[in-house]
């Protein structure tokens, strides 16, 4: 009788683990790693980060914003405070000792008691693929010197890698995240600088200039950024659109076309243009995340979710990234689009079609980390920790993308979070990571 009851027991135990085992997996990981609470502090503007150049109305500010959807464009920007200065850019080939000039236009602008500086925009047309090109602005003993590469040429195979850097800020928190991506092995072509502001996106594809890289990156980093939400600066100079995308929310790069989520009335349109046969992967980049499990701004992108969700999962986008949220974290496919009046079904569930939802406002805002969630973990989390950090995601091919996310905490090549993506148009399985890898 005993060895019955025993038995019993022990079968029970066993059900019971299995249970919680399926729960904990279900609801996602939350991290055990607990980052020491600490205040996030400004640096002070007489920072060796924000020195201004040497030398009478030195060019400053200077940096690169794609100026077209293909990528053989760039709009170079810079500020000039004394006086409005020379608005020419002379840039050549690496390896070429041929020179060409541009010329760009100058405008100011004020605010209450403020006055801005020169700001001069000057575009740059007919570059070629893949290629080192160096350029200089300002004139004299001022002039300065930097370089950058074009995208590669668009296609199906093209492999590209990203680094993702959300809600950076200008304190000792977003140095230290600027310097450990820059010492990471597997740094990306460009960065994905998300949710700077309220309004504006930013991806940036990392050149080096004047400057050091890493301190002085904060202050002056060289990148090609592609403007979502600068329509001051773009349509004074670009061309008119072409009609494939609209040049204010999208950029091809390779293998990608990417979308800033900003103009969202503007998709209906927009995402049956797409050409996955040429472009394969789907990326979408937001503000606000709609599939968030932390306190800090609960369920503010709900009106969005509700009215562009299904554009999402019936288009198949891969994977959406948001800032906002001052911490990280992982969803799993889901989508929750089922709901009418009459039927009440309102809960997410997992959807193959759907893309994975990554929340990375964790470059080191002056608001601090984002610690409190929501409890228990909800389903569609896989993945959450509060933690600063810089994420890479990694194209291989039309099929698949390596994604890892490192917080500043760990050595440089450590992973804290990691996915294997599958292309949801070119090969369209499972790719959630199993609850006991």
């Amino acid at each position: 009788m005993d060895r019955v009851r025993k038995s019993d027991f022990f079968s029970i135990v066993l059900v019971l683990c299995f249970v919680l085992n399926s729960l904990l997996c279900n609801g996602g990981v939350t991290s055990r790693y607990v980052r020491k609470l600490e205040a996030t502090i400004d640096m002070p503007l007489d920072s060796d980060v924000f020195r201004v150049p040497c030398g009478y109305n030195a060019p400053q500010q200077v940096h690169i914003t794609q100026g077209d959807v293909e990528g053989k464009a760039v709009i170079v920007s810079w500020v000039t405070q004394e006086a409005k200065g020379s608005n020419k850019v002379i840039y050549w080939k690496d390896n070429s000792s041929k020179k060409h000039k541009a010329h760009g236009k100058t405008n100011t602008y004020k605010f209450y008691n403020y006055t801005s500086g020169y700001i001069h925009h000057c575009p740059i047309r007919n570059l070629e693929y893949d290629t080192k090109y160096y350029y200089v602005v300002g004139v004299g003993q001022t002039e300065r010197m930097f370089w950058f590469f074009t995208p590669p040429e668009i296609g199906p195979d093209v492999p590209y890698t990203f680094g993702l850097i959300g809600d950076l800020g200008q304190s000792y928190d977003s140095n230290i995240t600027l310097t450990h991506y820059e010492n990471n092995p597997t740094k990306g072509q460009a960065v994905l600088l998300l949710a700077i502001s309220h309004t504006l996106i930013l991806i940036r594809i990392m050149t080096i200039g004047d400057g050091t890289v890493g301190e002085d990156l904060l202050k002056e980093a060289q990148h090609i950024s592609l403007g979502f939400g600068l329509p001051e600066t773009m349509n004074s100079i670009l061309p008119p659109r072409s009609g494939k995308t609209d040049r204010l929310s999208h950029s091809r790069i390779g293998t990608v076309l990417l979308i800033g989520h900003q103009a969202a009335q503007n998709h209906s349109e927009e995402f049956p243009k797409v050409n996955r046969t040429e472009t394969p992967w789907l990326i979408v980049l937001m503000h606000s995340p709609w599939y968030n499990s932390y306190d800090y701004h609960y369920m503010e992108g709900e009106t969005m979710r509700v009215m562009y969700e299904a554009w999402f999962v019936k288009y198949k986008v891969d994977v959406v990234f948001a800032g906002h949220v001052h911490a990280y974290e992982r969803s799993e496919r889901v989508s929750n689009i089922a709901y009418n009046v009459v039927n009440g079904i309102c809960t997410p569930v997992k959807d193959q079609s759907a893309p994975v939802y990554i929340t990375i406002g964790d470059g080191g805002n002056i608001e601090g980390l984002a610690t409190k969630m929501t409890e228990p973990q909800p389903k569609y989390s896989a993945y959450r920790e509060a933690s600063f950090g810089h994420a890479i995601f990694s194209i291989k091919n039309r099929t698949h993308a390596r994604y890892g996310w490192h917080r500043n905490h760990d050595g440089y090549a450590v992973e804290g979070d990691r996915m294997w993506f599958f292309n949801r148009f070119w090969h369209p399985i499972d790719d959630s990571p199993s609850c006991n890898s």
